[in-house]
């Protein structure tokens, strides 16, 4: 059984960074490098004694940027609590839960405006209109436009 993992080892990045841009290796390597960071920055799961939910949540973990990507969030705080929005929705997961509610009292009160106006409500659009995004195989998806992975997921376009 396979278990992908998307780090700089296993990742060709001049292949990705060749690609059209649009193409969802071509926006990823662009996501990590103008936010300066990288796949391998993401720590292992403690404390989970079962390999499988391991695996799940190193995953959630490796693919977290990538939802970035999809969802045409920067990683700002405003950015970064959409993402969880989405994810929350997708997973259940506390940590993606607690981020999502917590993670507002940080912002101004013009991106409270714009978040529970506009945004929170696409991303639950968003995460309850598309399929698991955990269970996408993301490397064998570079080439593919990410508009048309968004279309089939059930991603609607960005606000």
């Amino acid at each position: 059984r396979e278990r992908p993992r998307i780090r700089l080892s296993t990742l060709d990045m001049g292949r990705l960074q060749g690609l059209p841009d649009g193409s969802l290796g071509r926006e990823y390597v662009r996501f990590l490098e103008d936010n300066k960071v990288s796949p391998d920055t993401r720590m292992p799961p403690k404390f989970v004694d079962d390999e499988e939910l391991a695996y799940v949540i190193q995953r959630y973990r490796e693919v977290h940027d990538l939802m970035h990507t999809l969802l045409g969030m920067p990683t700002n705080m405003l950015g970064e609590v959409v993402v969880k929005w989405f994810e929350a929705i997708q997973t259940g997961l506390p940590m993606c839960v607690l981020g999502a509610a917590f993670g507002p009292v940080r912002l101004s009160t013009r991106k409270l405006q714009v978040l529970a106006t506009e945004l929170v409500p696409w991303a639950i659009r968003s995460g309850l209109n598309s399929s698991c995004v955990l269970n996408v195989y993301y490397e064998q998806r570079w080439e593919q436009p990410v508009e048309s992975l968004r279309e089939e997921l059930g991603i609607f376009p960005p606000p």
